[in-house]
């Protein structure tokens, strides 16, 4: 990746929007007027916002289509056309954008259910010292779950589906011996 394509990647993730939209486009191709209307931007809020996805690699055109005589494009997030991010910067700009996600959407966390038993979840965090055999089945495992979760992914709104959250963050760490 050229130093351009990496700087444009980074500016496109570091937006908190830009996480909510590449949500969104998970479910479904959307044009920025419906993004807008979804995620209460205005139309040219969230062109601008998709625009920085797209030129950064994290979207994809899905198609156009013909609106009131005009030409509205679709954007689609396609989990298996994403790569890893590449630069130490890069993924440090991921991971605290994805943190401050995870902020967001605890606040709107369903932690209880007025009729009923409380809204399953799972929380997990931790350091572990594992080997690495152990590590690679572990990661393709998750990475395999995470791919089942894209693709089982509807359009928001969609009758009989719930909103969810899924975040998660694996890497391998510096031991302290390393510094």
């Amino acid at each position: 990746m050229s130093l351009g394509e990496e700087g444009a990647t980074l500016r496109a993730m570091a937006h908190p929007i830009r996480l909510q939209i590449m949500a969104l486009l998970t479910g479904a191709s959307m044009t920025a007027a419906e993004v807008a209307r979804e995620l209460d931007l205005t139309h040219a809020n969230a062109s601008y916002h998709l625009r920085s996805l797209l030129s950064g690699g994290l979207i994809v055109l899905a198609g156009e289509e013909k609106i009131r005589g005009g030409v509205a494009k679709r954007y689609r997030y396609d989990a298996a056309r994403d790569r890893p991010p590449q630069s130490p910067e890069e993924k440090g700009s991921l991971y605290a954008a994805l943190g401050h996600e995870l902020i967001r959407r605890s606040a709107l966390g369903r932690w209880s259910a007025a009729d009923g038993p409380p809204a399953p979840g799972l929380l997990g965090d931790g350091e572990f010292w594992i080997d690495p055999k152990t590590w690679r089945e572990l990661h393709s495992t998750i990475a395999t779950a995470l791919r089942d979760l894209h693709e089982a992914a509807r359009p928001a709104h969609t009758p009989g589906t719930i909103r969810t959250s899924t975040t998660v963050a694996m890497f391998e760490m510096e031991s302290p011996d390393e510094r």
